[in-house]
């Protein structure tokens, strides 16, 4: 089976055309989304829509429960809080409905997934291999997808040892007989120094997983955030990855 992984698409509807259009070449059976598909952006509803239409499996993330009354906006940085507090206020009812609707985590065959972590699938960051060796500990199969941290990863389980790290665009990772944690990255606001757009090809016939790089209108999201008067930290820091 051919699986499309995506995650942190955080209202870019820009990026997640780009990224849909990408994984369209790609004759995908199933896209799997691991969560926070609001927040920071300025295209709340347009994702909801297309990830409800596209999406086989949906997660929330922290921002998607923050848009919805279900996480306290205090434990955001200011900015994340600003925009939360904006997301809430222009999300549809059936868009809010709908979030409300998943949970983060869920398991399809062969693997488990989690917005943040098993330990904790809404808040842990996954980003330091003690914490990738609890979470491999944590779960039972072959391969655990994370999002949450917006960092592209590829880590296996080599008896007690965690081994990989950082998966920048274009590098394909052999799923053998190891057990795997994989991290698409994020596709509406990279943090690895690449502003592109980020997903996964998961082939679970020939043993892969793909990571790839989209580019995408960069500047048309900026317009649409400064045209709704979100923060230009979260504008700005788009056009650098990070």
């Amino acid at each position: 089976m051919r699986i499309a992984v995506i995650s942190d698409i955080h209202a870019n509807l820009h990026a997640l055309e780009s990224v849909l259009s990408d994984i369209d070449h790609e004759s995908v059976e199933e896209i799997w989304c691991l969560g926070d598909v609001v927040g920071y952006g300025p295209r709340p509803n347009e994702c909801c829509d297309l990830i409800r239409e596209r999406a086989t499996i949906s997660l929330c993330g922290n921002h998607d429960l923050a848009s919805l009354g279900l996480l306290d906006v205090a434990e955001f940085s200011g900015d994340a809080a600003t925009a939360a507090r904006w997301t809430s206020g222009v999300l549809g009812e059936d868009q809010r409905a709908w979030l409300r609707s998943l949970a983060p985590l869920g398991r399809r065959d062969g693997a488990e997934l989690f917005h943040a972590s098993p330990r904790d699938p809404v808040w842990e960051y996954v980003l330091s291999e003690d914490v990738a060796l609890l979470s491999l500990e944590a779960t039972t199969e072959p391969l655990v997808l994370v999002g949450h941290t917006h960092v592209a990863l590829a880590l296996a389980l080599d008896g007690d040892r965690i081994d990989g790290g950082l998966a920048p665009g274009g590098i394909t990772v052999e799923l053998d007989e190891r057990r795997f944690l994989i991290n698409p990255g994020s596709v509406g606001q990279p943090r690895d120094g690449d502003a592109r757009a980020a997903w996964v090809l998961v082939d679970t016939g020939d043993g892969t997983a793909g990571f790839r790089r989209v580019a995408y209108p960069i500047d048309a999201t900026q317009k649409e955030m400064r045209d709704a008067a979100l923060p230009e930290t979260l504008a700005g820091r788009l056009a650098h990855g990070l």
